[in-house]
């Protein structure tokens, strides 16, 4: 079964190192959730995995199907399987939604074979309406420029069209509930949920449990110093809740 491993990952931002030997092991189908406080590495993991360059790998790897992704530029690995789902999506006046998809979806398929023509216009228009369904996106939206003017759960949804849209292998939700209200954590959930399966593995990234009662995940890391101190079932993400981080403080310093 395919999987994403990223193993002994040390990463440092302007000399100073935030990651400090992070390992992990996603499989098409699973659902894993990182928590922790803030500060703990948790965007930096993200944007590491994604290519940000101002993100420097000093040690380690991440495998996908045995290559080092690494060694790929952003849009290698996006074309490789890999989506990231922003924390603060940026808007782009100008580009409605429905161009943007066209174009990222035709980019990937000339980077496949330099003489595709791109997807055809009605069968385009025919699979983003299916996406915009399955997602109870009103169609209206695909008209709309990206994020530009949006509301926060606004902008949250159109990072799960574009999922839906690119089907990717291994996605990655960077704390998804952030600024939302529970009427918007619960629709961008639902979206999230209907995309899951067999074909995707996710890895959700969040602060609360909250997200957690409307995306279930399968396995639950913390997150503390850079590494990940302690990994369980949906019940550790309920013991967060209720607990705090206090009691893991010890394996963090343990750990250094």
């Amino acid at each position: 079964m395919p999987q994403l491993e990223i193993k002994n990952l040390h990463v440092n931002i302007e000399d100073k190192e935030i990651l400090k030997g992070l390992s992990l092991t996603i499989k098409q189908g699973e659902v894993h959730a990182i928590m922790g406080p803030n500060g703990t590495g948790k965007s930096t993991l993200a944007y590491t995995l994604m290519g940000h360059p101002n993100y420097t790998v000093t040690d380690g790897e991440v495998l996908l199907d045995g290559e080092n992704v690494l060694e790929m530029e952003p849009d290698e690995r996006s074309r490789a399987g890999i989506f990231l789902a922003f924390q603060y999506p940026v808007a782009i006046p100008g580009v409605t939604v429905a161009n943007f998809l066209r174009s990222a979806i035709n980019s990937r398929r000339r980077a496949a074979n330099p003489e595709d023509k791109g997807m055809p216009i009605p069968e385009f228009r025919k699979m983003l309406k299916e996406k915009m369904d399955m997602l109870k996106m009103d169609h209206s939206f695909a008209g709309r420029y990206l994020n530009d003017g949006f509301s926060g759960g606004e902008k949250k949804r159109a990072e799960i069209l574009q999922m839906a849209a690119l089907k990717p292998r291994f996605a990655v939700l960077d704390e998804t509930d952030s600024g939302l209200d529970i009427d918007a954590l619960r629709i961008v959930s639902e979206g999230v949920n209907a995309l899951s399966g067999s074909e995707l593995g996710v890895l959700v990234i969040t602060h609360y449990q909250r997200l957690l009662n409307y995306i279930k995940p399968q396995f639950v890391h913390v997150m503390m110093g850079g590494r990940i101190v302690e990994s369980g079932g949906p019940d550790l993400a309920l013991h967060l809740e209720e607990q705090g981080y206090d009691w893991l403080r010890e394996k963090e310093l343990s750990s250094e």
